[in-house]
């Protein structure tokens, strides 16, 4: 396993889903787990040691409202967080964002955009991290690039098309 991918609550798993295709994608190898840095912060301490010990480099904590959790696992590992903020009813995820953005000085948490796109973010991000010592992951990253890139002028071919 190369990155591990904690989730607040299964109720987040929609914001992780896409993000998990990509690592697929990719032939990034993960885990998965469910773990709360209130309810369970001595299971998340846990599974903190054991993902490194299972060879974990990047953590992926996707959590709503307080949304600690990318916070704990920073402080419990030297290895790189992303956080995913996840967006709510009460506030429109600005808690979960701020909670998850504001780090104290010295437990850094790259955070990515709220939802769905900040678990699409969060994978391409640990797949970039890994992809500093991995070629092939290098290569598909820009061959992911190009594609998204060709995808853009095939889009506005069509719409040119139409006018």
């Amino acid at each position: 396993m190369k990155v591990m991918i904690f989730l607040g609550s299964d109720s987040d798993f929609d914001v992780i889903e896409d993000g998990l295709g990509v690592l697929k994608g990719f032939g990034v190898p993960f885990s998965l787990e469910v773990t709360s840095a209130h309810r369970s912060p001595e299971r998340t301490a846990r599974l903190i040691r054991e993902a490194e010990a299972a060879g974990a480099e990047v953590f992926i904590a996707v959590a709503g409202k307080a949304a600690h959790l990318a916070g704990v696992v920073a402080a419990h590992t030297v290895r790189p967080v992303i956080g995913v903020p996840v967006d709510s009813d009460a506030l429109a995820g600005m808690d979960a964002l701020l909670s998850t953005v504001q780090m104290p000085k010295g437990i850094p948490v790259a955070t990515v955009a709220l939802g769905k796109h900040g678990g699409t973010n969060a994978a391409l991000l640990a797949v970039q991290i890994l992809a500093l010592a991995d070629e092939k992951l290098n290569a598909g990253l820009v061959d992911h690039r190009a594609k998204m890139a060709a995808g853009v002028e095939a889009a506005s071919k069509k719409l040119r098309g139409k006018l």
